[in-house]
């Protein structure tokens, strides 16, 4: 087994920078069913606006964790005027709805992976391409880094009213089976793989070996447990906090890409806080960014040890037939030169 790669407190300082870059002003002015209610609920709190914050995570995700704290402090800061609810689960929809319930302001905040930014502008999916990145590091230190990302991040305000305020990072992402380790992508020949729905991963579990089956995260621990499909990719936080390693308990680290979520806020509700509000607002979140960091390696490493210790397997494979299977298809993964600069800087940036 391993440990991801120490995280720096440098990811908080990118995201310092990239929030003041990228929120500075606004566009216009700015599985799952959608609950009404849940967690303390939404509206206003303390005098204040709650604002309602959509989440696909446990309460024991670090993405969980960091956010109810930033919103603790919020409140704090504000005086009351702001704070955060954080509701967990897809309580308030799968990523997909999520993102349309912030675009329509029915949800003020949302965390959501890059294939559902992808989808409304397909530019980001440079931001999450295999073999750029060697270390969370270098990906947290890129992705914030304002003089790559501030147009990107800005580009969704004036047609969706959606504003991203940085990234927190999902880890290496491995492939996990319910059927044995995987050394090579024969190893995954005639096997079904769930992937995220866009066409950039089913391109991806080609690579792999595997046949692609888009499907809904929450759907994934029944898919595996009936044989719908026999094999998932995620990082190891994720597996054990959804509890895949019961129904997929070979884990092995084929680590084909480091992945992405986006924190986005509807820009009318960013919009309409005061300049110190906002403020208040956007330190916040540049220290929800660097607990974020400093709590992925704690997690990742328990969350090894209580998979094991659930019955999982975890397998050091050499990667490098997947690196290379991976590295084969990236051209073809990006379709316009904006996509290609974007993805020329990061890979400079990573150095």
């Amino acid at each position: 087994m391993r440990r991801t790669t120490t995280l720096k407190a440098i990811a908080g300082l990118a995201a310092t920078s990239l929030l003041l870059a990228a929120c500075g002003g606004g566009g216009d002015g700015g599985s799952e069913t959608t609950a009404a209610g849940g967690g303390d609920g939404g509206g206003e709190a303390s005098g204040g606006k709650a604002m309602r914050l959509a989440l696909n995570q446990t309460e024991e995700h670090p993405s969980y964790i960091a956010l109810d704290n930033w919103g603790t402090a919020l409140d704090e800061a504000t005086g009351g005027n702001w704070s955060i609810d954080v509701f967990p689960n897809e309580t308030l929809g799968a990523q997909a709805e999520a993102l349309q319930l912030v675009s329509d302001g029915s949800v003020d905040m949302a965390v959501v992976s890059s294939p559902q930014l992808e989808n409304l502008n397909p530019d980001f999916k440079a931001f999450e391409m295999p073999g750029v990145f060697d270390n969370i590091d270098e990906q947290l230190a890129a992705l914030n880094d304002p003089e790559i990302n501030s147009e990107l991040f800005a580009s969704l305000e004036a047609s969706q009213k959606i504003t991203v305020l940085g990234v927190f990072t999902q880890g290496q992402r491995s492939v996990y089976t319910s059927f044995g380790e995987v050394q090579t992508p024969a190893d995954l020949a005639g096997k079904k793989i769930r992937v995220q729905e866009t066409d950039k991963w089913v391109a991806i579990a080609t690579a792999l070996g595997g046949s692609a089956t888009p499907m809904a995260f929450g759907e994934l621990y029944t898919g595996l447990q009936a044989g719908v499909v026999d094999a998932a990719e995620n990082n190891e936080v994720s597996y054990w906090t959804q509890k895949h390693y019961e129904v997929a308990p070979y884990y092995s680290y084929t680590s084909h890409i480091i992945g992405a979520d986006y924190v986005i806020i509807n820009t009318d509700v960013l919009n309409s806080m005061s300049e110190e509000d906002k403020a208040a607002f956007l330190e916040g979140f540049a220290d929800a960014s660097a607990e974020h960091a400093g709590l992925w390696e704690a997690s990742t490493q328990d969350a090894i040890d209580q998979a094991t210790a659930g019955g999982a397997t975890f397998y050091e494979i050499d990667n490098t037939p997947f690196k290379e299977a991976l590295a084969a298809i990236v051209p073809d993964l990006l379709d316009n030169e904006n996509q290609q600069a974007l993805y020329d800087a990061l890979v400079a940036a990573a150095g």
